[in-house]
């Protein structure tokens, strides 16, 4: 058998005691240095070690402190295609409740009028200078912010209905929007992955080299005009992304 390279059995053992609790969240691991000086290795060969700890997600670096213990957190099983279902948001029910049973907490904020990027502006057949309606919202999980997000709509559609209030109601903005016989009848998902702008990484809680995932999906009425387009920005470590469709 081919003997595993050194940093795997450093990186091994510390996941062992982090996995172990000898470890909690936010304690700090030993530096490279020590664990150098420990296995008889280059600071380099610990220092390799380290990284992969933190590529598994189990420990984050900390700029001139060291690497410290992540609390470890169940990923959110975002069903992609479940969760958009009209059996679903037509019977009154969050999108979010597809994907988990945990209690979502959402800080949402009513943008109003804006001026959408032209690409956002072009989806959604706005004439030249007409403002799309907007609201943000970001969900915390567990006290943990998971996913921030923007949509998307027409003003002249909306204006006046609850889609433009804080809270709209069961369903959501698929169901209001049925209501003004706009409903989805189809969904299109795009699927990008990159690292965080700064606003990113204040709104998620998470360092410069952390992934996120971004989705942009864009929701389409029986017409075929789109009706509302949707940003969203996602921690990578907590979601997977599930698709399960018939062949």
């Amino acid at each position: 058998m081919t003997e595993q390279p050194k940093y795997r059995e450093i990186a091994e053992a510390l996941r062992e005691a982090i996995l172990n609790g000898e470890y909690g969240p936010g304690d700090r691991l030993p530096g490279e240095n020590p664990l150098a000086a420990q296995y008889g290795v280059a600071a380099m060969t610990a220092r390799q070690a380290l990284r992969e700890l933190k590529a598994e997600g189990l420990v984050e670096s900390r700029k001139g402190a060291g690497f410290f213990v992540l609390e470890q957190f169940t990923p959110i099983r975002r069903r992609s295609v479940a969760r958009l279902s009209r059996q679903h948001w037509g019977a009154g029910r969050s999108l979010f409740a597809a994907d988990d049973s945990r209690a979502l907490t959402t800080d949402s904020q009513v943008l109003g009028a804006v001026t959408p990027p032209a690409e956002i502006a072009e989806v959604l057949g706005l004439p030249d200078g007409e403002q799309a309606f907007a609201r943000s919202r970001r969900h915390v999980v567990d006290g943990r912010p998971v996913l921030v997000s923007t949509s998307y709509l027409s003003d002249t559609l909306v204006t006046g209905t609850p889609i433009t209030q804080t809270d709209t109601g069961p369903g959501g903005i698929y169901a209001r929007l049925a209501d003004l016989g706009a409903g989805p009848s189809r969904f299109r998902e795009e699927v990008a992955v990159r690292m965080p702008s700064a606003d990113e990484r204040a709104s998620l809680g998470i360092t410069a080299d952390t992934p996120v995932i971004k989705i942009s999906r864009t929701a389409y009425a029986e017409d075929g005009r789109a009706v509302e387009v949707n940003e969203m920005t996602l921690d990578s470590r907590a979601y997977v992304l599930e698709y399960d469709f018939d062949a």
